[in-house]
C-alpha cells in the first residue's frame, strides 16, 4: 500500500457565514467522511494539516467545520481543495478484503496466465464493481481497456498485493 495521502472528498462551497464549508464525499456512506480527523487539504502542492471540528448531513449536502476558518472568505477560499487522510487513518480490513487504491496498478492474468493488462482504475456500477483494465498494446496499435466484473471467487479468483498480480477468469475477447 502506498504512504500517499488517500483522497476521500473535495471542498465544493461555503456553507453559511461562519466558515462552514460543503463537501463532496467519496466514502462509503458519504457521511463517514467526517469520522476522519484530522484532515489533510491539498492547497497548490502542499498537503495541509486540519483539525475537523464538526460535520453533519444537511440536505443532499454534507457540511463541515473546521479548525481555524471562521468565516466566509476564509471558507471560500479552500473551495476546490482536495480532502485526503494519512493512509493509516483506514479501517483495517478482513482477509480477502482490499481497498481500491490497493488493486491500481496490479497486472491482471487470466487462469492460463495470460497478460490482459494492467487495473486502471475501478468503478462503481449498482450491481458490482468493475475493474477497468488498460490492455497491453504493441506499437501501432489502438490502446483499448476491458471492463471486468469484481466477482470474487467467480471472476476474480485470485489477488496476489506482493506480486501485484490478479488472477481471473476472464477472456480477452470481452471487452
Amino acid at each position: 500500500m502506498s504512504d500517499s495521502p488517500v483522497i476521500i472528498g473535495e471542498i465544493t462551497g461555503v456553507f453559511g457565514v461562519k466558515g462552514w464549508v460543503k463537501v463532496f464525499s467519496h466514502t462509503e456512506p458519504r457521511i463517514n467522511i467526517v469520522k476522519y480527523n484530522p484532515w489533510l487539504i491539498k492547497q497548490g502542492k502542499d498537503w495541509k494539516v486540519l483539525k475537523l471540528i464538526s460535520g453533519r448531513n444537511q440536505g443532499k449536502t454534507i457540511v463541515a467545520q473546521i479548525d481555524g476558518i471562521n468565516d466566509r472568505e476564509q471558507a471560500h477560499a479552500l473551495i476546490g481543495c482536495k480532502i485526503a487522510i494519512n493512509p493509516d487513518q483506514l479501517e483495517k480490513l478482513g482477509e480477502n478484503e482490499f481497498y481500491w487504491r490497493d488493486l491500481e496498478g496490479l497486472d491482471v492474468v487470466d487462469l492460463e496466465g495470460n497478460e490482459l493488462g494492467r487495473v486502471s482504475h475501478l468503478i462503481e456500477t449498482g450491481a458490482n464493481d468493475v475493474l477497468v483494465v488498460k490492455k497491453k498494446v504493441e506499437k501501432g496499435q489502438k490502446k483499448q481497456e476491458m471492463m471486468i466484473p469484481y466477482i470474487p471467487d467467480d471472476v476474480i479468483r485470485k489477488i496476489d498485493l506482493d506480486a501485484g498480480i490478479i488472477t481471473v477468469d476472464w477472456d480477452d475477447e470481452y471487452l
